[in-house]
């Protein structure tokens, strides 16, 4: 019987100690897609036209400009939403550590990492409303996140969060009797 190889064995333990236990990544909620914001703009264009003939007719054309005005500030006001909609969290937790990765809407990013042994889930109720906020926790620093979800989706993510951090803490092969 051959002797086990203890470099092999701790490549091993690296590779299942690296595999993420949790990996998530969130991003605003968007209702209207890219084909919806272009049905939306004509039919406003259409409307505007149609609303503004009468008025050119009369001769009060000027009234035809302020149609323009708010089919552009409605356009603005959808593209800064779409802008926002870039920003996303990505949040993965293996039994070494957690990394947080949090990117604007600019781009800026911000990365939180930890290990999960030092680190809790702080959350914070409203009898109303349900889960306000979510915190991870770590030697006395504090990451808000999942802002993004509504307070019943980050009640299920921080249980599935939670899940993991638990699995993390324990180590890659425990398995619950």
């Amino acid at each position: 019987m051959s002797k086990p190889d203890p470099e092999s064995a701790a490549a091993a333990f690296g590779a299942v100690a690296e595999r993420p236990v949790f990996d998530a990544t969130i991003t605003p909620h968007r209702s209207l897609g890219q084909s919806g914001f272009r049905l939306v703009m004509t039919l406003v264009c259409l409307t505007s036209i149609v609303a503004s003939v009468p008025f050119v007719l009369l001769g009060a054309w000027p009234v035809a400009g302020f149609f323009g005005l708010d089919i552009l500030a409605l356009f603005i006001a959808f593209k800064v939403n779409f802008n926002a909609a870039r920003a996303f969290e990505r949040i993965v937790v293996t039994p070494l550590e957690i990394v947080l990765r949090q990117v604007s809407h600019r781009g800026k990013e911000a990365v939180w990492r930890s290990n999960p042994a030092w680190t809790k889930l702080e959350r914070e109720h409203d009898e109303d409303y349900g889960l306000m906020r979510l915190a991870l926790v770590s030697r006395g620093r504090k990451v808000a996140l999942a802002a993004a979800l509504s307070p019943q989706e980050r009640e299920g993510f921080a249980s599935a969060l939670s899940a993991a951090l638990t699995k993390a803490r324990r180590g890659p092969d425990y398995e619950p009797v």
